[in-house]
């Protein structure tokens, strides 16, 4: 079964007749447009003026062997310099909202109130009145994992302590830019904050400590997350008039046969720990973790000899009551989908043993399925996923209003980025038929404005709406074809499939002179100009038709 968006089947004939689109389609007229970035992806400056160290400086100069291309942050894409340049590519996309994130240790370099930096109040205070100064919307993660790294000598977000310095920090921010920042978020994926930094050897810090501290983590955030709402609510939002929420991320899981009730069972217990265990606590009627948590992470903590206490800690009435509620807002990154079966009691999925994945039992993959790839391993492109995703949220919070706060595809580099064209129409297009069937999604944010440092993947997985050189040294920023395309979408509220812009004379001279810098990408991706985006359309271009012919 194939997903295909009804703007797909007026696409494909008008693209064979050579005419424009008919029946171009729309979206809400208050929609919200905006692209993200983050922090450590993209300043640089990691020791300009007096910033503290944070886990991911810490992480990419002891051990650089962890990144793919052993590189770190520490310049990027220099937007703690170029960050005019920034607003300005805002500005040229349409976009109303610019997503970004403050590093909590170049505000706060030690991590606590006794060393505020007054550069590090300046820049994102520059940044915000920039943006203003454009009409454009700064939308601010206040944790986007740029932990100080002398919080994580004390723990991190495994120690309790962590809840009263982030609401010092979150009161700092709110005092200093809440009178011009009207859409706040707490923290940014949760779920890869605590598993990924905690349960395994992956994000900073890198714990590969399966099974007990994601869930100390997740339980501390969430405390954390709800003390500072409270703190907005009571003490800023009224006279700020300003919205909070928290964004939340996870890849669709499809069942890999529809019509095993084990497999929809597995996808939808997949749901419940991914999204649910900081979903559920928030969004719920009831408020606490969702019911298949508790009793699955109890039960296996029993029977492998932890005694009565589960691994999953317990929230009290009083903690219960205080978290339920706390967001104005859902947000949500995703970008794909993964098939997925129960692990089984043989342990199929070979987890180790206690881990949150064995506690989910749920075996996720990617093997056999005949969606598009991209630029990243893990990324494959089910559009009918997002749709998935938003209706399952709407369903289960009772129609939350939901942001996508990031939905992206990544590409080994280039300008001619078609493929990525290709996801933006397919990816909103399903963003689309879920308002129409009722989910109350109110915009959507694009990842990511720009080329910028991926995480593990280094700087080989590239993101951006816009090309950056990272070997020039005022990190030059050019628009892809992606960034045309998106700005036409923002502009004009409407996804147009039959809108497929060339390159200008200069993107092309662009193109040439970096050509070179990119001969280590693999051979698919530059054989020639836009051959990897083309296999990847024609890719995605069988999938729609071989979907038609059946």
């Amino acid at each position: 079964f194939y997903w295909l968006p009804n703007s797909v089947f007026v696409s494909l004939s008008c693209r064979c007749a050579g005419s424009p689109m008919s029946s171009a389609r729309r979206f809400p007229n208050d929609f919200l447009w905006g692209v993200g970035s983050s922090s450590y992806q993209i300043e640089g400056g990691w020791n300009a003026d007096d910033k503290g160290e944070s886990i991911w400086d810490f992480l990419t100069h002891k051990q650089p062997e962890k990144i793919a291309d052993q590189s770190n942050g520490d310049v990027t894409a220099d937007s703690y310099h170029q960050w005019r340049r920034d607003v300005q590519m805002v500005k040229e996309l349409h976009a109303g909202t610019y997503r970004f994130s403050l590093s909590w240790p170049r505000i706060m370099p030690g991590g606590y109130m006794n060393h505020v930096s007054t550069a590090g109040i300046k820049y994102y205070s520059n940044l915000i009145d920039e943006l203003l100064r454009y009409n454009i919307t700064p939308m601010v993660t206040i944790y986007h994992w740029e932990l100080p790294q002398r919080l994580q000598e004390l723990g991190g977000w495994t120690n309790p302590e962590i809840i009263p310095l982030f609401k010092d920090y979150a009161r700092l921010v709110l005092e200093m830019y809440g009178d011009r920042v009207k859409i706040w978020t707490t923290i940014n994926e949760p779920w890869h904050v605590c598993e990924h930094g905690y349960g395994v050897d992956y994000m900073a810090p890198s714990y590969n400590y399966p099974g007990i501290p994601a869930y100390l983590c997740g339980h501390n955030l969430l405390k954390a997350h709800a003390e500072v709402v409270h703190l907005y609510r009571d003490q800023f939002q009224k006279r700020q008039g300003g919205r909070i929420g928290i964004t939340l991320d996870t890849s669709w899981p499809e069942p890999k046969d529809p019509n095993s009730a084990e497999d929809r069972e597995a996808s939808e217990r997949a749901m419940q720990f991914y999204v649910g265990w900081f979903g559920h606590p928030i969004f719920s009627r009831h408020g606490n973790y969702p019911k298949v948590m508790i009793e699955r992470i109890r039960n296996l903590s029993k029977e492998q000899g932890f005694g009565v206490r589960s691994r999953l800690p317990e929230f009290t009435p009083e903690e219960i009551h205080r978290i339920r509620g706390t967001a104005d807002f859902f947000g949500i990154n995703t970008y794909t989908s993964n098939l997925v079966t129960s692990n089984g009691h043989n342990n199929s999925g070979k987890f180790p043993v206690p881990s949150f994945n064995h506690d989910m039992g749920v075996v996720e993959s990617q093997q056999g399925v005949d969606w598009p790839g991209s630029g990243s391993v893990w990324l494959k492109v089910y559009p009918k996923g997002m749709y998935n995703l938003l209706m399952w949220i709407h369903r289960e919070y009772n129609a939350p209003e939901i942001i996508v706060t990031e939905n992206g595809v990544s590409d080994r580099g280039g300008l001619e980025d078609y493929a990525r064209v290709d996801y933006y129409n397919l990816y909103l297009s399903a963003v689309l038929d879920a308002i129409e069937d009722g989910a109350n999604i109110s915009g959507y944010i694009a990842w990511s404005l720009m080329d910028s440092y991926e995480w593990k993947a280094g700087f080989t997985e590239k993101f951006g709406l816009y090309h950056v050189d990272f070997n020039s040294p005022e990190r030059t920023r050019t628009p892809k074809i992606s960034a045309r395309v998106f700005a036409q979408i923002c502009k004009t509220n409407t996804i147009d499939w039959s809108y497929r812009p060339k390159l200008s004379e200069e993107q092309q001279l662009v193109a040439l002179a970096q050509l070179p810098a990119e001969d280590s990408m693999p051979k698919a991706h530059n054989s020639a100009p836009g051959v990897g985006a083309l296999s990847w359309t024609l890719a995605a271009g069988f999938l729609v038709l071989g979907a038609l012919l059946r």
